[in-house]
């Protein structure tokens, strides 16, 4: 792009003129862009701002590589890890990352929509300078809100994420996830569920409205569809429940009834219900069988937040105790669900809260976002278990900003 440039005054200002209006008709043309002609689209984008070389790499649902998206004038090759790789490097945290080459400057650019990243965008280009970054941070996000977007009238985007076959009760744990994570002004989330190939039983909700985020974790009792059922039933009581407005008590006992009247007395999801006030940090919350929340202040556990438990959705419990807290600026809180302390270890013993806590600290130390801190512990926490995944498990970080 800077190598189209023509010497003077007037020749930045001519090339700039010139990306805006390609970007502008990348906009102008997005709310009819059938769902395959994205790929050309941003491949005639990139050729007209003097890049070659584009690529569209999407995160798997491991969370390890980059996987290409294949399409007309995109770049193919092989998945990308996202560990020890400049693309990666620039999911990982949000940044353009900048490579350069023997014929030029390959760039990694993020592409963010709403706080959620889906994956990267690379190109390649004679030479970068700040008038190119603007332009490119542009198309990034442009790029990002076409894959979200066009996402919900195609399978092939999904499908380039997929490497494993899936089970049909991932299937619908994944169609039921919001963004996997959020970042605004105030707070920060992000969750991960593991197996990505084979989860049946766990999931989590999230819905920031106006100055209250609301979070929801839960675990279906059984495996298979069986238990992908209840976690349906149980996600959308909780979603109609938290859209009337009522309170933590009121929600429990709405998600209860539904997951009671569904299944009868012998089926039971365990939940964990907050709502975070991001103005002033005041956090309130109702467990319903899961394992006591995590508080990370500085980087560094500093406590279990120990609160009265109530029985499971679907038992028929009374009216739950709500616990309340106050949180400080930069602190997290970690939820997450049994099956990720409850697993054996190779020797035959139970992994346990304590070597949890344990690797939150090291994991806390090493990484920055809450994204990538989610991502990083789920994956040595797999390692130390030996690779196993018996049951279904679920991290969920939430930061006060």
């Amino acid at each position: 792009m800077s190598g189209e440039r023509s010497s003077g005054a007037a020749g930045p200002h001519r090339a700039e003129g010139r990306g805006e209006r390609l970007l502008g008709e990348l906009l102008d043309g997005a709310h009819e862009l059938s769902p395959q002609l994205v790929a050309p689209l941003v491949a005639d984008v990139v050729r007209g701002l003097g890049g070659r070389d584009p690529a569209l790499l999407l995160q798997d649902y491991g969370q390890l590589v980059l996987a290409p998206l294949r399409g007309r004038g995109l770049a193919a090759g092989e998945p990308v890890p996202i560990d020890a790789s400049p693309a990666g490097a620039a999911f990982l945290s949000g940044v353009p990352v900048e490579e350069p080459q023997a014929d030029g400057v390959r760039v990694y650019l993020p592409l963010l929509e709403g706080g959620d990243e889906a994956g990267v965008l690379a190109l390649t280009l004679e030479a970068v300078d700040d008038d190119d970054r603007r332009l490119l941070r542009r198309l990034a996000a442009l790029v990002a809100e076409l894959l979200v977007t066009r996402g919900g009238y195609t399978d092939r985007i999904f499908q380039a994420g997929r490497l494993e076959p899936m089970s049909v009760a991932a299937e619908i744990q994944w169609s039921l996830l919001p963004p996997l994570s959020m970042t605004v002004h105030r707070v920060a989330v992000a969750g991960i569920l593991e197996p990505a190939y084979q989860v049946a039983g766990d999931s989590f909700d999230y819905a920031l409205n106006d100055d209250v985020l609301h979070v929801a974790t839960i675990d279906a009792m059984g495996h298979g569809l069986d238990a992908a059922t209840m976690a349906t039933v149980a996600i959308g009581a909780y979603r109609h429940a938290r859209r009337a407005d009522i309170g933590l008590a009121e929600i429990y006992a709405f998600m209860d009834r539904a997951v009671a009247e569904q299944f009868g007395p012998d089926h039971f999801v365990t939940a964990q219900m907050m709502r975070l006030d991001t103005l002033t940090g005041h956090l309130q919350w109702v467990n319903a069988g899961h394992p006591q929340p995590l508080l990370i202040r500085d980087h560094a556990v500093v406590e279990r937040l120990e609160s009265e438990t109530t029985l499971p959705v679907g038992f028929g419990g009374e009216e739950p105790v709500i616990s309340e807290r106050a949180l400080r600026h930069g602190d997290r809180v970690l939820c997450f669900t049994d099956g990720l302390v409850e697993e054996r270890e190779p020797g035959g013993e139970q992994f346990g809260e304590e070597q949890l806590i344990d690797w939150v600290n090291r994991v806390e130390r090493s990484q920055a976002g809450v994204r990538a801190v989610v991502r990083a512990l789920s994956h040595v926490l797999k390692e130390q278990r030996g690779g196993r995944t018996s049951d279904d498990a679920t991290l969920f970080l939430i930061e006060w900003r």
